[in-house]
């Protein structure tokens, strides 16, 4: 059993009730919100270890509670919404929100994702990162999947190094791009898309069907272990 604090905000009483069952099954203390003020209150009261956060809520956005939150917390955030468009993710993740989830889901991919953002929440900081058969050494700057060296170019590896250190993670094309090439190629996504492609040829056993670089369409990048789901 895990005892992580989780706060859940909602104001569909069915779906809160669902969640809060599921969770404690799965070992987590649950607290519950139904509105901003609410989640306010309650995260600054008992600041809980991670927060599943509606969109829609009763007084405001799941994007503004982000904002707030992320003035004195740096608790994992994951946003869900019945909202699927590629503008609320960005916004979201741009806000704060360390993934997105679209509902309906599986209960399933919800307690897997809320396993990385907690994961990667407590994991310390180490020169070397391995994800399934990737290891990198952060120090040396080294790659090698499957104990094979890669020869990456420097904004390759740059690229990779953001991705492994946020594995799981959603990561937008503008976050990606202002971490690896700076604040001026914010806009250059046709950049990113070249890199990742030259990225996956020489990660990927097949660059057509990539395990570890995933794509969500006109968002962003994740980089995932295929051996261990989120």
């Amino acid at each position: 059993m895990s005892g992580e604090r989780v706060l859940v905000v909602d104001d569909e009483p069915q779906f809160l009730r669902a969640l809060r069952t599921n969770l404690r099954g799965a070992g987590y203390v649950v607290t519950t919100a139904t509105n901003s003020e609410e989640a306010l209150a309650a995260a600054g009261l008992n600041p809980p270890q991670a927060v599943i956060l509606d969109l829609l809520l009763p007084d405001g956005r799941g994007t503004d509670v982000c904002l707030r939150l992320r003035e004195w917390s740096a608790v994992p955030i994951i946003l869900v919404s019945a909202v699927g468009e590629e503008a609320e993710k960005i916004a979201a993740l741009d806000a704060g929100a360390d993934d997105y989830v679209t509902k309906p889901f599986a209960v399933g991919e919800l307690l897997a994702r809320l396993r990385a953002v907690l994961r990667r929440a407590g994991a310390p900081s180490e020169p070397v990162l391995r994800i399934g058969a990737l290891e990198l050494d952060l120090e040396k700057r080294s790659v090698s999947v499957r104990g094979e060296p890669l020869r990456l170019t420097p904004h390759e590896f740059d690229l990779l190094r953001v991705l492994a250190s946020n594995e799981g993670k959603l990561l937008t094309h503008r976050t990606l791009l202002r971490e690896v090439w700076g604040p001026a190629y914010q806009r250059e996504s046709s950049y990113l898309h070249v890199y990742v492609s030259q990225l996956r040829r020489k990660l990927e056993e097949d660059p057509r069907r990539p395990r570890y670089v995933l794509t969500d369409p006109g968002v962003g990048y994740r980089l995932v272990n295929p051996n261990g789901g989120v």
